[in-house]
């Protein structure tokens, strides 16, 4: 029974994915096991009934999960010795999770002048969840403008008009996720450095942890509008680049990385050049992924 049940898991959602998953007490996961035509059969090995109220029990998920890849041993634990944590060795751990004050939170980053000093709004994903639900429930965009040649009623209809939006980005991509969800093969972001004195259309003096908060919440959504043949860059620059790759491994895996383009601005004499190279090194470089 146990086997047949983690099989219909790794073939719905791939090993290395169903990890993540369970870690983050993923809502997808959780849904699929209780709506699955065996959620019996989850409910009586993977959750705990405690009050009348079914609870997530997540390391009887990923010891059997982890007990899978030994199915011919008569033992759980490796033949290896080392410390380990939640049930896998560290040494051989490819979870690697950046955590930061507000992680937990929603930023909305509202659209401001660099020179305007403003106090951003964070909203704890479970005190605040009607101010999220609401904040993030689908909104009617309006006031089109037709830019180019063509009837504007035309274009509307038309599947392949290209849409330029103004407004709260975050407020933008979830209202339009369900009708593009996995539908993108392409997506290329330029957020605010965190340098406190680039021209953007944000407040571009957020402190560290606002920025990395500001990222999660928009590199999150973006994850739902990537098929699964697509690709996301995001430029960065110095400031927050050993950041942001950890955060992006975290909510788009490590193993999907595929590579880091270096775009160099300035030689050491001072002449101002661009191309783009591939390497390590990011001083005098912006990133892009």
């Amino acid at each position: 029974m146990l086997k047949t049940l983690l099989d219909t898991l790794i073939n719905h959602f791939t090993k290395e994915r169903l990890e993540t998953l369970i870690i983050e007490h993923d809502e997808r996961l959780l849904i699929f096991m209780l709506e699955n035509e065996n959620a019996n059969g989850y409910k009586k090995h993977f959750f705990k009934n405690i009050a009348n109220t079914l609870v997530f029990n997540q390391k009887a998920l990923l010891e059997c999960l982890e007990t899978k890849k030994l199915e011919n041993s008569f033992t759980r634990f490796k033949n290896q010795i080392g410390l380990s944590s939640q049930g896998r060795p560290i040494k051989s751990s490819e979870q690697v999770v950046l955590n930061f004050p507000f992680k937990d939170n929603v930023l909305l980053g509202n659209a401001k002048d660099n020179n305007t000093k403003s106090n951003e709004l964070f909203y704890h994903e479970i005190l605040h969840k009607n101010e999220i639900d609401t904040l993030l429930s689908p909104k009617a965009l309006c006031r089109f403008e037709m830019h180019g040649q063509g009837d504007l009623k035309s274009a509307l209809k038309d599947k392949n008009t290209n849409y330029l939006i103004k407004g709260n980005n975050l407020i933008a991509l979830h209202s339009l996720k369900k009708k593009f969800a996995k539908k993108v093969k392409c997506i290329y972001i330029d957020p605010p450095y965190n340098t406190g004195n680039d021209s953007f259309n944000y407040n571009d003096n957020f402190n560290h942890s606002s920025w990395l908060v500001f990222m999660k919440n928009r590199l999150e959504v973006a994850r739902e509008f990537l098929s699964d043949d697509g690709v996301i860059f995001v430029q960065c620059d110095d400031n927050e680049q050993a950041y942001l790759k950890v955060l992006m491994d975290e909510v788009f895996l490590r193993e999907n990385f595929v590579n880091c383009i270096v775009c160099e601005m300035s030689n050491e004499s001072g002449n101002k050049i661009q191309h783009a190279i591939q390497g390590k090194n990011f001083q005098k470089l912006k990133s892009i992924y």
